[in-house]
């Protein structure tokens, strides 16, 4: 059965939003737990609150440090403690580029504004003086350019007469501890979505040359070669034949390579109904925690054990380039 994602907070100050979500985690439909709460500020009342709630928690602070080698110590961190997602809550440090591309698409962030109105700071003075009527909140992806990432959601404030910056990020801030909680949670959620998988998995196999996509009893299947000669190279089940998981169906060399892989990870790998004697392996993607890079490699193997060679002499000329 899928488990919780694991969410690793990072912050700077008194955490208030930290702490939305870590109470928004405790309610148990909730789709993520929190593991870690660090911060480049050892002073930061957020990690009191933290310890205090039973969250392991870590500080270091980022002076006399280079910022790569702070990213570094954070990230490692945040591995050792489990984390598969990143939200970042107040966390007041531009992140290296390194940092962002190594969780990538698993990192969030909460913003004062509704982008990409007025990224960066003092947000709220800035809505003040251009007249707005309304201020806001965002969340997004981390991206490598400042408050640029894709917007997951968004509350709008009402801007009242006489509002100045701090009464505005006052009720903003309120908004903020609503919008951080549903958005993550709607976030980590969705890799359980059937739908969504088979959307993410057929976008990295038909990245491959001369694919299509059939479904085959009942499975969606990726096939290449063309319409008449095609031949399978991926499926998605999804309980298909009673089982429990939603998993990617690829092929491997054999049943060595099958019961090597099960018995490294039998979390990760097990052997599929019906397809196992023909050299079928399936990967969950029901955990919550896909590396789908991995899955893009499994994608482009089994693609190759399948396609015409004068594709996969075509794309080793390709590789050389």
């Amino acid at each position: 059965m899928r488990g919780k994602a694991r969410v690793a907070i990072l912050i700077s100050g008194g955490g208030t939003n930290m702490a939305a979500l870590l109470y928004a985690s405790r309610a148990p439909s909730c789709p993520y737990d929190v593991v870690l709460v660090a911060s480049n500020n050892p002073d930061a009342g957020g990690l009191k609150l933290a310890e205090a709630e039973g969250v392991p928690t870590f500080a270091l602070s980022h002076k006399g440090m280079t910022r790569e080698a702070h990213d570094t110590a954070m990230d490692k961190a945040i591995r050792a403690s489990g984390a598969d997602h990143v939200a970042l809550a107040g966390y007041m440090r531009i992140l290296t580029p390194g940092f962002v591309r190594s969780w990538e698409g698993r990192m969030l962030n909460i913003h004062p504004s509704l982008l990409p109105k007025y990224k960066g700071l003092h947000t709220h003075q800035r809505a003040l003086d251009a007249g707005d009527g309304v201020g806001g909140c965002s969340v997004h992806l981390v991206t490598a350019e400042l408050d640029d990432g894709p917007v997951l959601g968004q509350t709008k404030v009402a801007i009242l007469p006489g509002d100045t910056a701090d009464t505005l990020a006052a009720r903003v801030l309120i908004a903020e501890h609503q919008l951080y909680g549903r958005t993550l949670a709607e976030y980590v959620a969705r890799e359980s979505d059937p739908d969504w998988i088979v959307a993410r998995v057929g976008d990295l196999a038909l990245a491959l040359p001369e694919t299509d996509s059939r479904p085959s009893h009942g499975a969606p299947g990726w096939r290449v070669g063309g319409e008449k000669t095609g031949k399978y190279f991926a499926y998605v089940s999804i309980h298909h034949h009673g089982e429990e998981a939603i998993a990617l169906l690829v092929k491997t060399s054999g049943a060595d390579e099958q019961a090597a892989l099960v018995e490294q990870d039998p979390e990760l790998y097990y052997l599929p109904k019906f397809y196992a004697p023909s050299g079928w392996i399936a990967i969950r993607l029901d955990t919550g925690r896909t590396d789908w890079d991995h899955i893009a490699d499994w994608l482009s193997r089994s693609w190759r054990s399948v396609a015409p060679r004068r594709l996969t002499r075509m794309m080793d000329i390709a590789a050389e380039f």
